[in-house]
């Protein structure tokens, strides 16, 4: 995950996690120089062995590094790629800087590009503001038109949050009549200082996510399934058809979605970029060595070190105990605890027969939309 432009960002949300890391850069453009870039694309493709290689661009907000940025980095990556090497671009962005001319180049190049949106107007602009305290909606959806209108494939990354996560279905049927077909749901979960295990006013709480993420399957389940394809319900399904979690939270280890900052410095994860997880600065001969280094090594495999009821737990294979950012609260035997234990818990048993039952079509080649025919006349 690349952030070429560090924290910057042309908005304020409420909720962003990401800001205060502008603080570590004190006097600092916030901007990746071509140098930077350059020893960052090299020392990826060089260093990665896989056949496909995606540069995931976030921020802050990644459009601020501009038109002429991107150019430029796609003609390093056409001259560092190895023989054979496929290279995908995915981009994060809040939409309200899109222009046609962005929405063109995206179109040209096959990006995959993510928008925030969290629901409705009366929803989004919660916390969605810009830096005047302005709402953010109106200026989402015109840019998100204007990307679809160029063919751009789109998806919606969506902050479950104290505001939204007690209107599940307004939320849905908002993403889906604005033509997204992908969705994640992300929650938010942020402490009140790096010490508490106090979330915030706007964390959304376990027992509202659990229900929102229920109420969101029953109807995607009736509804929607082989149409909207929501990336937490394809993790599950995953799992049920024999395979792993598809989420790194869910994973059972971790720290394989490491962090570069705009300057090249490199953190164990987007989730974790604080001093102590500073891994160096990104180089064509070092990456291979902060990667697979003794200390990334060590905080991925600490992830495993679930408490007792974990290892009990029914739900665990599909958890993996959760994102170490999540786990806020005290097990029986002392060790963390998600904070969102009760959320997945509820949705993961809640869930099971409809997702066996899909996995159950799928391993026989027949469509997981099936499950639609079932519960067609099934009582709600």
């Amino acid at each position: 995950m690349i952030k070429p432009v560090g924290a910057a960002c042309n908005l304020a949300c409420k909720y962003c996690y990401y800001l205060e890391k502008a603080s570590y850069y004190p006097g600092s453009r916030m901007r990746m120089d071509d140098e930077t870039l350059e020893r960052v694309t090299a020392a990826y493709l060089q260093t990665s062995p896989a056949p496909e290689v995606v540069f995931g661009w976030q921020g802050g907000e990644p459009l601020l590094a501009g038109l002429e940025f991107f150019h430029h980095a796609l003609e390093l990556q056409v001259r560092y790629a190895r023989p054979g090497q496929r290279v995908v671009n995915a981009l994060q962005t809040n939409a309200t800087l899109v222009t046609g001319d962005w929405a063109d180049f995206f179109a040209e190049h096959g990006f995959l590009v993510g928008v925030s949106v969290d629901g409705p107007p009366e929803l989004h602009d919660w916390h969605r503001i810009d830096r005047t305290g302005h709402p953010t909606h109106e200026r989402v959806v015109a840019g998100l038109r204007t990307l679809q209108n160029r063919g751009v494939e789109c998806n919606a990354l969506v902050a479950v949050n104290r505001a939204n996560a007690d209107q599940p279905l307004k939320v849905y049927r908002h993403l889906t009549e604005l033509g997204f077909q992908h969705l994640q749901f992300i929650p938010v979960v942020e402490r009140e200082s790096p010490q508490s295990r106090k979330v915030t006013s706007w964390s959304a709480r376990p027992e509202a996510f659990g229900a929102f993420l229920c109420d969101i399957f029953d109807h995607w389940a009736r509804t929607d399934v082989g149409r909207v394809f929501v990336q937490l319900f394809e993790s599950a399904l995953s799992v049920w058809s024999g395979g792993m979690p598809t989420l790194c939270v869910f994973a059972p280890t971790c720290g394989c979605a490491l962090a570069v900052e705009h300057n090249g410095d490199l953190y164990a994860c987007d989730h974790f970029v604080y001093p102590e997880f500073l891994r160096g600065q990104v180089a064509r001969g070092t990456l291979a060595a902060l990667v697979e280094g003794p200390e990334q090594r060590s905080f991925g495999l600490a992830k495993a070190d679930l408490p007792e009821q974990c290892h009990s737990c029914a739900v665990r294979r599909f958890c993996g105990g959760d994102c170490p950012k999540h786990r806020l609260r005290v097990s029986r035997d002392g060790k963390p605890l998600s904070y969102l234990c009760q959320a997945y818990r509820r949705f993961f048993t809640h869930s099971a027969q409809v997702l066996e039952a899909m996995a159950h079509e799928v391993r026989a080649g027949r469509p997981a939309a099936n499950v639609m025919l079932a519960l067609r006349d099934a009582p709600r």
